[in-house]
């Protein structure tokens, strides 16, 4: 399969983490950016967006690199405005310091266009999982060999479905249920029902050894966020799911999680960033998100 025809084929299956990778590539070109990831234009190119993330030409402001990709995904980021660099921020931050304490497993499940083993400065001996379908990963890695990447860890992919028996894939990868892990369910609690919400964490806590960490977003949905995701596409409107079902910190601690959650009001604010439309408070018919990380216990 060519790259070209394994992009098209992504169509449904990788199409959030190309708006992503779209924002992040935005953040790349900003001089306030919160991060590095030089990669993310690349997976734009790949995918025949319509444009990529350029610099700032003379009409640009520094709070937005111009994306010359389709209007309805140019819609969405603007009205999400800074979540995505700042949750991704945020996520780079707690992963690291988990590693550094000890987690020297890192599974990024529904891994999608993340880079994070390529761009991130891990510590020595860190084994980074990506965990998505094998069709994602295949074309994510085509790109980034041609690109001339190294992985800055031992990265392993792991071909496999998040509704089957993902736990069998990541052990044939040489995963260890008796070391301490940091996971990473990034962009994936609200495109889930409370019931498969709490099988996956289920699944986890199984596999999480004592000192292991979990590390998510969260976002509740409203008619704000509905209209933003139908001005990209009417059809990922329905897969906007509840999510775990009451609050996130009662929700871990129930499955014997300690956790610790923050507003997206609140990190946006510590990053010196604004709060995004879609999330302002002052209106009635917004969002409110939340960036949550936990510590497994003994």
């Amino acid at each position: 399969m060519t790259e070209r025809h394994e992009a098209e084929g992504l169509a449904g299956i990788a199409a959030t983490s190309l708006v992503v990778a779209a924002a992040r590539a935005a953040e790349q070109h900003r001089d306030d950016r919160l991060f590095e990831d030089p990669f993310a234009e690349l997976f734009l190119r790949a995918a025949g967006a319509e444009g990529t993330a350029t610099g700032a030409d003379d009409t640009a402001t520094g709070d937005e690199a111009r994306l010359l990709i389709g209007e309805g995904m140019r819609t969405f980021l603007r009205e999400m405005g800074d979540q995505p660099a700042v949750r991704t921020a945020y996520l780079d931050e707690q992963l690291l310091r988990a590693a550094r304490e000890g987690c020297h497993q890192v599974v990024l499940l529904a891994a999608g266009m993340d880079t994070r083993a390529f761009r991130l400065h891990w510590p020595e001996e860190t084994r980074v999982f990506d965990v998505d379908f094998a069709e994602v990963l295949r074309f994510k890695l085509r790109v980034l060999e041609q690109a001339g990447a190294t992985a800055r860890c031992d990265h392993r992919p792991v071909p496999a479905d998040l509704r089957r028996d993902w736990p069998a894939e990541l052990r044939a990868r040489g995963f260890s249920a008796r070391e301490p892990t940091a996971w990473l369910a990034e962009g994936i609690l609200y495109a889930l029902p409370s019931t498969a919400a709490d099988a996956l964490l289920q699944q986890i806590t199984s596999l999480s050894a004592p000192g292991s960490v979990f590390a998510a977003d969260h976002i509740k949905g409203s008619p704000a966020l509905d209209s933003a995701i139908a001005a990209m596409s009417a059809d990922l409107v329905d897969s906007w799911q509840s999510g775990p079902a009451g609050a996130l910190d009662a929700w871990l601690a129930g499955h014997h999680w300690t956790p610790r959650v923050d507003s997206l009001a609140t990190v946006v604010g510590r990053y010196g960033r604004p709060v995004p439309s879609v999330f302002d408070a002052r209106r009635s018919d917004t969002s409110r998100g939340w960036l949550v990380t936990a510590r497994r216990g003994r």
